[in-house]
Order: structure tokens, then sequence, then C-alpha cells
């Protein structure tokens, strides 16, 4: 009671006493807690796109046709009486798109439809995923007759090129980006295989859909320079309006469709039906006029009044 009556009238001992214990327990106890690692530096590299633009209103980029040289290809094609390989590659964006193709082509004898895409890849970020090495060793494996591009879901971030940042929306990421598009597409045609690109959808997010459009613009530029057939979607994925919408109407019908996912950025199937469509059109269309017209031998022209005479056994003789 004595000990307690000391406490109650000089709290200050019971502090005092508190720390003291505290400081030796720290002293005597093991060091069983290793300390946090250092939280890891990341890379310097912007991931949100810069605004390229305050509205998303961007003008629409028309389709590109294809080069001469490439219509001697698809003569060769045509001519070959074989059934072709599509392949198609790209992003999770491009894995839709050989969902619907091989729906759409699959079915058709004269089609192969490979499936060369793989998600959470892209055209930026060559440090986590090399596309054109990726792309090289898929060709080496198998020839492609025909190439359905569809690339830039998750390209809107900076490129690391020769030890140089070059931040998303700059010249130097347009240049960067552009070169990367050129190996690929000179990749493919070393092989022989025509190429079809197919640009960017609408997206939802007015700074995504920025950044999409500047993508576009970029593939648009190169496609051309090229003479490859660039596919753009952004009017197949707006509304009457040109804005974004997740249901749209299927040509010829009022009912509307879901044609988007959740995220504002992919699509539902019936979506990658219709961004693909284009493609598929394409390729039949441009084996078809390509094709030679059947060799028709010509009717025997003769003089009027004249008699014409089935031949003799001297004429069948060799």
């Amino acid at each position: 009671m004595g000990f307690l009556r000391l406490l109650w009238a000089r709290p200050t001992v019971l502090l005092i006493g508190l720390a003291i214990g505290v400081v030796i327990g720290l002293n005597l106890a093991p060091d069983t807690v290793s300390p946090p690692p250092p939280p890891a530096v990341a890379a310097a590299i912007p991931k949100t796109p810069v605004e390229v633009g305050r509205t998303s209103k961007a003008p629409l980029i028309a389709a590109t046709p294809a080069s001469p040289d490439v219509r001697l290809q698809l003569t060769k094609l045509a001519m070959s009486g074989r059934t072709l390989n599509v392949g198609v590659f790209g992003d999770s964006l491009g894995d839709g798109v050989w969902a619907a193709l091989y729906r759409d082509l699959h079915g058709d004898k004269g089609f192969n439809v490979i499936r060369l895409s793989q998600v959470s890849t892209g055209l930026s970020r060559y440090n986590y995923v090399d596309v054109q090495q990726k792309t090289v060793g898929q060709l080496a494996a198998r020839h492609i007759d025909i190439a359905v591009f569809m690339f830039g879901a998750n390209d809107q971030q900076g490129i690391v090129q020769d030890g140089k940042i070059y931040p998303f929306g700059t010249d130097g990421w347009k240049v960067a980006y552009g070169h990367r598009v050129d190996n690929l597409v000179n990749t493919l045609r070393q092989q022989g295989a025509v190429v079809y690109w197919l640009g960017l959808p609408k997206m939802e997010s007015h700074r995504f859909d920025n950044g999409a459009s500047l993508i576009n613009a970029v593939l648009a530029q190169h496609m051309a320079a090229l003479g490859v057939e660039f596919l753009p979607t952004v009017a197949l994925t707006s509304d009457e309006n040109g804005d974004y919408s997740a249901y749209l109407a299927e040509t010829g019908s009022k009912t509307k469709k879901l044609m988007r996912a959740n995220d504002g950025i992919h699509m539902s199937m019936a979506g990658y039906l219709r961004i693909a469509a284009p493609a598929a059109g394409a390729i039949r269309r441009d084996l078809a006029s390509a094709a030679p017209p059947a060799q028709i031998a010509p009717a025997p022209v003769t003089a009027p009044g004249a008699v014409t005479m089935p031949p003799s056994a001297a004429d069948a003789r060799p």
C-alpha cells in the first residue's frame, strides 16, 4: 500500500520507471525483425497520355489503298490455288480481331486463320516484350501469306530507345513508334506477305481517345508511305453524332447491340466482328480482283454463208 500511495502522490516516478524499462527491453531483445526492403524505383516513363487536344472530336482518317507492288503479290496469292495462312498480330485488341476473323474466314476453305497476337504487349515497351523479335521468331516457325495488325491498347506511354526516353506524343516518340511499325511491315513483306493494319477504335475516356487519335494518325501516315491498306475503325465504333457509345446499331438494323467492354477500350464479341469485318472484306475483295480472268477460247469466226465443216480424221492426226 505504501508503494501505491507513493505512485499516487508522485505519478512522475511511474513514468520514469516505464521509460527505463522500455529502453532496457529494447536493448536486450534479439533483432529478429529484418528492416523492410527499399521501395523499387519506377521507370521514368510517363504512363499517362499527354493531351493532344481539348476535344475528342478528332478528324476521321481515310482508308489507304494498296500499292502496285502489293497488287502483284495479291495476284500471286490468288493464282496459287492453296489455302492461305492469315496471321493476326497485335495486343489484346488484336486477340479479339483474331477471334472475329477466325469466325469470319476460317469457314472458307481458302483461309487458315492463325493467332499470333499476345495480350499485354505493344510497340512502346520493347523492354517488356520485344514484338519485333517475337514476330521474327513466329515467321521462322510458319509461313504467313496475309498479315492483319492491330496494336495500340498499351502504347500510350513513353518509348525507351538508344538510352533515351521519348514521352508519349512527342516528336521523338512519333519517330520511334513509326520506325517500329515500319520494321514490322517490312519483316512481313520480306516473307512475301500482304499486310493490312486496323486503326484503334473510339475510346470512352476523352483523354485516352485523344491518345488513340494520335496513334491512328501516326499509323495512317506510315501505312500511306508503305503502301499498306489502313483500315480505320473510329467511324464504326461511334454513334450517329460521332461520340462514344457502348451500344451501336448493326448495319441495316435499328436495334442496338452491346459492342464494347466495360473498360471503354476493348470490344464485345459483336464489336470485334464489327471492326474485323472491313479486314475480312478487304482480303476477299483484293484476292478476287487480283485473280486473272478465266481463259476462254474465242469462238471461231466464219464468213457469211460459209459452212463450218467438222474436223476430218486427217486434221486429228498429230
